[in-house]
This record gives structure tokens, C-alpha cells and sequence, in this order.
């Protein structure tokens, strides 16, 4: 059976991964440079994101996370001119299908220098922090956040208008900053997080994370207090 790929142009942020896989429903926000189509695939719920230059029609994908048929279709369905897949970390649900969406397309990938070994194919680029990702017109800055692993990127859309879209895998969520593990991580972690995005970003900064729903700087930026004072 094929796949049916639905595009919604009513942006919530919220979705959810198909039950039956033979439904993909996706969501596709409008900036003045650019277009963001967001899914949910697998088991955990985690977001695929793909990022089209307004103006040349070159896209990057975000996340090759799972159920690659699904990402497949969507592509398909968008007719997108893939050119690059950034993985934002190495853990296993954010790459389950980042080898057979490159077996397809046959594109350059990339990912965080630290968490490359974890991956099953092997960047192409390494990024490491102030790093650019170029896409046709775009340019989208690279952020490390060290943390939740070692090797964790953001990116970092600038509009023309000015306003600021951050992908951040799980470095960053509505109402905290990813899980650590080791002794120090979360501090680390957070300090990165306060210094390297809510300290260089505006409020009204959109949050696309790895998982789950957006959010924006504004509405965190008051709890980050009480994340320091509770430890995660």
C-alpha cells in the first residue's frame, strides 16, 4: 500500500507520528525566506524537519530519525530538492533512518563532530560550534551544546524579518533542557543553553525540538531559575 502524504499549511507545532504508517500528516510553516515541514515518525515521537530556501528551492532535512518510507514520502510529496541531512546528536532514535534516506537520495550528511562515530554512516562534514550549514540562499548557524551528548548541534534559521528559528534536538525543550547522565552534565548543559541561546536570542526565538511541541525563548526564559535550583 502506498504512503498518503498530507501537508497542513495550519501550523500548531503539535503533531504525532502515524498509527498505521501508511498516513504521513505534516505541517509546513511559511517565514519570509524559507518553509519548515514538520513530522513526527517512530515510536518516541521524534520531529523530522524539513527546511526549504524560499528562494532556490534547495532543502535540508533535519533528523533522519525513523521510518524512513515515511520521510521518503514526505520528500516525494514535497518534490524537494534534498541537498544535505544534518543529525543534531548520536543517540539511536534521532538516525534509525538516516541509512536508507542516504541510500535513496545521495546526499552529503552531517553531524556534531563528538557524536559522529555513533552514527551509521559516516558524516560527510563534521560541525563543531560556529560552524555554518548552507542551503541554496540560507545560511543557518551551527550552535554546540554539550550536555546531553558530547557532540550536540543546534541550528540556528535567521529570517530577513530578523526573528530566529532554533532546532535544537534534545538540548532543549519546552520546560527544560535535555536528560543528562553523568555528574556535571546538566550543568554544562545548561550553561550552554543560557549562554549560547537565551543569551544571543530575542524572545520571540522559536524553539523546534527533537521531540514533542515548539515553544520559544519567552515563554522559558522565566523557569530557568528553577531549572538551576531542581538539577534537571
Amino acid at each position: 500500500m502506498s504512503i498518503q502524504v498530507s501537508i497542513s499549511d495550519d501550523y500548531t507545532g503539535d503533531t504525532t507520528p502515524s498509527a498505521d504508517h501508511h498516513d504521513v500528516c505534516a505541517q509546513r510553516r511559511t517565514l519570509d525566506n524559507a518553509t519548515i515541514v514538520k513530522m513526527s515518525v517512530g515510536p518516541m515521537d521524534n520531529n523530522v524537519y524539513v527546511v526549504t530556501d524560499a528562494a532556490t528551492g534547495a532543502t535540508l532535512l533535519i533528523d533522519a530519525a525513523n521510518d524512513a518510507a515515511s520521510i521518503l514520502a514526505l520528500l516525494s510529496a514535497l518534490d524537494a530538492d534534498l541537498r544535505q541531512i544534518v543529525t543534531t546528536h548520536g543517540h539511536f532514535d534521532h538516525w534509525q533512518a538516516l541509512e536508507e534516506v542516504d541510500r535513496v537520495r545521495q546526499v552529503p550528511t552531517a553531524a556534531g563532530e563528538s557524536d559522529a562515530p555513533e552514527l551509521p554512516v559516516t558524516p560527510d562534514r563534521l560541525l563543531v560550534d560556529g560552524d555554518t550549514v548552507t542551503v541554496g540562499d540560507l545560511t543557518l548557524d551551527v550552535i554546540g551544546l554539550v550536555g546531553h551528548t558530547p557532540g550536540s548541534v543546534a541550528l540556528a534559521l535567521t529570517e530577513d524579518s530578523g526573528r530566529v528559528h532554533l532546532f535544537t534536538g534534545d538540548s532543549l525543550f519546552p520546560g527544560g533542557v535535555g536528560k543528562t547522565w553523568q555528574p556535571g552534565d546538566f550543568e554544562v548543559l545548561l550553561n550552554d543553553v543560557e549562554t549560547k541561546l537565551f543569551g544571543r536570542y530575542g524572545d520571540d526565538t522559536v524553539v523546534y525540538p527533537g521531540h514533542g511541541s515548539d515553544t520559544t525563548l519567552g515563554v522559558e526564559r522565566p523557569a530557568l531559575p528553577e531549572w538551576r535550583a531542581r538539577g534537571w
